[in-house]
């Protein structure tokens, strides 16, 4: 018997400042798929996330506003909560980063760095806005690259040919927010020593803990050697103060991954759960972080050198995915396509939009493109078309003719088999995060049933009296088979095999692949999902433009 698996699963954490938008959903789609494929399995799974609450954008807004951050963050954490719960993602503890468990964890792993000798203070030259009256974080200043001279990038990489870079080596730079030509200033920093840990970090990244590309990429980083982190900001921040300073500020970068030990923390406060069991150096539970490809660096450099240096588990796996696009091109507020998780809910069900995803997914960090008419397309044909519908057109053979109650035997155990088995190559799919080679696995199965359904033809067959039987034989293997489908795809599409578990008077497991379902009553059936029309897309478009800034 296979041992069960004590799992931590976490997302990049939404930041505070804004609503979710559908490139949000893909990451917590992709996560919260796995998250329910272990739970399928039997193993134990918790899946961790938090609104990331700090750092000078959320300060600003907030006085926009004309009300503080606390008050901005937490409308923003309500909003991001009803978007994961209306999205289906079974998260077990939405947190935030400004809580007390987090503030204690930052605190505490910043005084081990410190006293293992990893923390250094200097005086370094920054960029200071005079208008505004604070120091720019690299986003808050724009200039002409010093390389390829390409006008409007930001002050810490080019996005025209790619070159990273100090804020003051920008040549023309203005401050985003005041349009004025920063000054430098100096100031104290603290720094965390990332350059002691390049050994470390190579030897780390041989061990599988991210794919073969994104390992390729990081050891081009640690190939040029790093450099040490800044890991404070001055005042006026929003954050935590550095402890023994009145005016300096964890930079967000530093707390933001401590919130996923803070979540932890915090649910094991309310559960029965030993904190230490899990995050202690030598933990054997296993922990998976998903990200964005924009964010490798803090997650699979940073992030990993100062669990290393303050004594803590490392991750198990870094699973890294892709950008989306939406019609080929990127998110663009002018376009209309910059669309909101509320608009989306607002208009059409979650669940396509998770299957949609998941058709697409596979374990590289390519980017995703949405096209909303192949989206239309494949909704219809494969979910209603093909799956509910192998339902629709075999039970009212068995509620009208055997009472509801599913024949004793199978008609074809071959074509049963196909199906049961293929549960082992599915499940090796989900494992590792190539979900569209699982659902390409559940759409074959899928055509595979409706063909021996439509070679059967119980509809001609019933006809005659003396077939009975064997139409109820027939449509009994169909609704078996439309069973195993809807446990292949339960961590996919959650509301629709929900209505499936109804019809089929039964709760779907994993194990359940294994054995048939035989001689038993089964429900009228009841249409479960409906065509997306055009005016669907529309409206939800409409939606986005109506949101424009």
């Amino acid at each position: 018997m296979t041992q069960k698996r004590q799992i931590i699963v976490t997302n990049a954490l939404p930041y505070a400042n804004a609503p979710l938008h559908l490139g949000h959903m893909l990451e917590y789609t992709q996560t919260d798929i796995w998250v329910r494929f272990q739970r399928m399995r039997k193993n134990d799974c918790y899946y961790m996330s938090a609104d990331d609450a700090h750092g000078t954008p959320i300060m600003l807004t907030a006085s926009q506003k004309g009300i503080s951050p606390e008050e901005h963050i937490d409308k923003i954490r309500e909003s991001h909560e009803a978007d994961f719960k209306d999205f289906l993602i079974s998260v077990d503890n939405y947190y935030t980063t400004h809580s007390p468990e987090n503030q204690k964890l930052c605190e505490d792993i910043f005084k081990i760095l410190k006293r293992n000798k990893h923390i250094e203070e200097r005086e370094i030259s920054q960029a200071f806005d005079q208008q505004e009256n604070l120091f720019l974080a690299d986003r808050y200043i724009k200039g002409t690259c010093p390389n390829c001279l390409a006008e409007n990038q930001y002050g810490d990489n080019c996005e025209a040919c790619g070159a990273t870079y100090k804020p003051t080596d920008l040549i023309n730079p203005i401050s985003v927010l005041s349009g004025t030509k920063p000054v430098e200033r100096e100031s104290k920093h603290y720094f965390f020593k990332l350059s002691e840990f390049n050994d470390f970090l190579k030897d780390w990244l041989s061990k599988d803990v991210v794919t073969e590309s994104i390992a390729n990429k990081l050891n081009e980083w640690l190939e040029e050697g790093l450099t040490d982190w800044d890991i404070s900001r001055d005042e006026p921040y929003f954050g935590f103060l550095i402890p023994g300073e009145d005016t300096k500020y964890f930079y967000v970068w530093l707390d933001a991954p401590i919130g996923y030990i803070a979540a932890f923390k915090n649910y094991c406060n309310h559960s029965k759960l030993d904190f230490n069991y899990f995050w202690g150096k030598d933990s054997p539970t296993e922990l998976y972080h998903f990200i964005g490809k924009d964010i490798i660096n803090f997650h699979a450099l940073f992030w990993p050198s100062m669990l290393k240096s303050a004594g803590i588990r490392l991750p198990t796996k870094i699973c890294v995915h892709g950008f989306v696009t939406i019609n080929g091109l990127k998110m663009s507020k002018s376009r209309g396509t910059f669309i909101l998780a509320r608009d989306y809910l607002d208009n059409l069900d979650p669940d396509f939009l998770r299957y949609y995803y998941a058709c697409k997914l596979s374990n590289s960090a390519e980017d995703l493109d949405l096209n909303l008419e192949d989206f239309v397309q494949k909704i219809n044909s494969d979910l209603v078309g093909k799956v509910v519908n192998l339902a629709s057109r075999c039970s009212k053979f068995i509620t009208k003719g055997n009472d509801g109650y599913l024949h004793s035997e199978i008609d074809d155990k071959e074509l049963w088999n196909i199906f049961s088995q293929s549960a082992t190559t599915i499940s090796e799919n989900y494992e590792n995060r190539n979900f569209s080679k699982a659902t390409r696995e559940i759409l074959k199965l899928t055509d595979l049933a409706n063909e021996y359904i439509s070679d059967k033809q119980p509809w001609v067959l019933n006809k005659e009296h003396d077939n009975k039987e064997q139409v109820l034989k027939i449509c009994s293997l169909g609704i078996n088979l439309f069973r195993l489908i809807m446990i292949y795809l339960k961590p996919i599409t959650p509301n629709l095999v929900r209505k499936a578990e109804d019809f089929l008077n039964e709760t779907l497991l994993w194990d359940s692949s294994a054995h048939p379902l035989l001689n038993h009553k089964i429900k009228k059936f009841e249409p479960m999902i409906s065509r997306i029309q055009n005016e669907n897309i529309e409206a939800m478009l409409n939606s986005a433009n109506d949101g424009k800034a």
